[in-house]
């Protein structure tokens, strides 16, 4: 007997009739230790045992796992006999290493895959097109460009094209790699291309951001499925183009007929996150909870993003509270949302549930509770949040946390202390970090800090027009008019343009964008009218129209004139006119909102007895029964 199996139970034969029940339970328990015996081997020295017995008790060779012996022998001498066995089961040898290849090539060890290719040259196997295309998996997990081309060249020497089977993976090789003028020209010498070949070129060129070459191509495209319509859905969502997202998703339902999945479902949420489209965003939320894709933590989490991002943050804490199972991703995301909306005790609050739940906040989370922190004015809790999240948790902080803490600090009207915080920062501060400080010094009118954080701005963005204009805002605040024309000259000579504001609000599906002074809408005289209708009443109550905000040369009426059509202003009066009394009105701004359309907004909402959400460049706005929900620290 082998000294391997020496101590091993000897495989008996079948029992005739009339054995015992003790030696039936025998047989059953040396089967068992058989089928183990066939799947444990490690080596070759143990394979070779196995063989001996199974020869000796004439057992078949056709029931050894053959994949493993593959694996077992495959970077080892005996690599030939492996092979003989192969031979003697009668099955192709080719069909076991390319199993093998397989398992390699989707495993933890891609580059075994490529070793293993290189041996079967080497024992002269010959590969089929299989063979070729496990190893082009391989390289393309590890990106691996060079060897790439051997196994390309392969395909062509032993005669597999035109074969879209070999071909569609070594165009996405080389677009993987990033050769993508060789995936291209790939592409396009293909006699025959499947929707699976044009996909890979999108999906590619959307990665490299070359969106518009990607669509070029998708227009092309004979035929498309879902995963060509997501994947350009995605891709213009990715290139910060939502409108064009939402619009192709509209376009693939009516024209198409095609359901979404659930990565388009996700693409199409976070369109609806960024552009506001909050009819959109609810009814395919709606069809994604109909499919049972509400088990999707990915789909919830983008929910949650979406509803808080279009300003309905009841709708996100319902997603939010019915997830079964919630990720870090998930609890940030809430937390984040509440802060972005003024809840910055309920924020914090959720982070300590979130902890009690067991769950390790990231960094995401922390920007979320030093966001809160900040518009809300909780100093010292912000500092506690940016010493624990070091010491408690690891986590390094990143620019964006200490912007924030400059934020916080600035915003206080700590600016000294946010200026010490800049110096000692480990990195170089960008544009955030030195913005957040203007932003505090035009709120406390310290020109000094203002003159510096601007001369840092412009060094790193000088074609940014909105730190000339808070800079300008500053000096007129003051009364410096000679420094307001100096930098209004600047501002000239290096060719830079103020931003046009401009507020949207949507009413039955339809968006309607204003600017100041908008004249242009149909509804424009309506508009006019509405807002004169409601300014005695508004003024009854105590509004006190804030003209200092209008930084023109001219004479208080004039400046009236263009205070009363600021764009949120006539975005407010057209939804008041539009939508129905029960229904909150929804206004998307560029910029930030003034202080006198704050103001304003506030008696609006007593008179009319209307919820108004705001969105603005940085946070939401929620005025109700006269009050805001950042409870004026904005």
């Amino acid at each position: 007997m082998l000294p391997a199996l020496s101590s091993s139970p000897r495989f008996p034969t079948l029992s005739k009739p009339n054995q015992s029940n003790h030696k039936i339970s025998n047989l059953q328990t040396s089967e068992s230790t058989e089928d183990h015996l066939l799947s444990s081997f490690n080596s070759p020295l143990e394979l070779k045992q196995l063989h001996s017995h199974l020869i000796k008790t004439k057992t078949p060779l056709s029931l050894l796992p053959l994949t493993r012996v593959a694996s077992v022998c495959a970077f080892t001498p005996s690599f030939f006999y492996a092979h003989q066995i192969f031979e003697r089961t009668g099955k192709p040898a080719i069909i076991v290493w390319n199993s093998c290849l397989r398992e390699f090539a989707e495993g933890d060890c891609p580059f075994d895959a490529i070793l293993l290719f290189n041996r079967m040259l080497q024992f002269n196997v010959c590969p089929d097109k299989f063979t070729l295309s496990f190893v082009l998996k391989a390289c393309t997990a590890l990106l691996d460009i060079s060897h790439g081309r051997v196994v390309h060249g392969f395909i062509e020497k032993l005669g597999f094209r035109p074969d879209v089977f070999l071909e569609n993976p070594v165009v996405h090789l080389y677009a993987s790699c990033g050769a993508i003028e060789d995936a291209r020209l790939l592409f396009e010498k293909m006699s025959e291309r499947d929707v699976g070949s044009w996909n890979i070129m999108i999906n590619q060129m959307v990665k490299m951001r070359d969106v518009d070459g990607a669509y070029g191509l998708f227009t092309q495209m004979p035929d498309r499925n879902v995963r060509s319509w997501t994947s350009m859905i995605s891709g213009f969502v990715q290139c910060g183009k939502p409108r064009e997202a939402i619009d192709l998703f509209i376009k693939m339902e009516e024209e198409e007929g095609l359901p979404p999945s659930e990565v388009t479902v996700v693409a199409v949420l976070a369109a609806c996150a960024d552009l506001g489209a909050l009819d959109v965003g609810k009814r395919v939320h709606q069809y994604s909870n109909l499919c049972g894709y509400n088990r999707n933590v990915r789909i919830c989490n983008t929910a949650i993003d979406m509803y808080v991002k279009c300003g309905c943050l009841e709708d996100a804490r319902d997603v939010f509270y019915e997830m079964k199972d919630r990720t870090v991703v998930s609890w940030s995301a809430m937390i984040s949302g509440l802060a972005m909306h003024g809840q910055a005790e309920e924020a914090l609050g959720l982070f300590y549930e979130m902890i009690e739940h067991g769950i390790k906040p990231n960094g995401v989370t922390f920007l979320g509770l030093l966001y809160a922190c900040s518009h809300m004015g909780l100093v010292d809790e912000g500092r506690k949040f940016f010493d624990i999240m070091t010491r408690d948790y690891t986590i390094t902080p990143k620019i964006e946390h200490y912007g924030c803490m400059v934020d916080l600090y600035s915003r206080a009207g700590l600016l000294e202390e946010a200026h010490e915080f800049i110096k000692k920062m480990p990195m170089s501060p960008n544009g955030v970090v030195w913005r957040a400080l203007l932003g505090g010094c035009k709120v406390h009118l310290n020109t000094e800090l203002a003159e510096e954080a601007f001369r840092n701005l412009f060094e790193l963005d000088p074609l940014n027009d909105g730190y000339y204009v808070v800079l300008s805002n500053i000096y007129a605040e003051s009364r410096r008019w000679e420094d307001v024309a100096r930098v209004r000259k600047l501002m000239r000579d290096m060719g830079v343009k103020k931003t046009l504001a401009w507020s949207s609000i949507t009413v039955d599906g339809v968006t309607h964008e204003f600017v100041a002074g908008d004249s242009s809408h149909p509804k424009a005289e309506e508009i006019y009218q509405g807002w004169d209708k409601l300014l005695p009443e508004m003024t009854r109550l105590g509004y006190v129209p804030n003209t200092s905000v209008v930084l023109l040369d001219m004479n208080e009426d004039e400046k009236l004139q263009v205070l009363f059509r600021h764009s949120e202003k006539l975005a407010l009066v057209y939804g008041l006119l539009n939508t129905p009394s029960t229904l909150p009105i929804r206004i998307m701004k560029n910029l930030r909102v003034c202080e006198d359309c704050h103001a304003a907004f506030k008696v609006i909402t007593s008179i009319c007895n209307r919820e108004v959400i705001v969105r603005d460049r940085s946070r939401f706005h929620c005025f109700k029964d006269g009050f805001c929900s950042c409870r004026d620290y904005w």
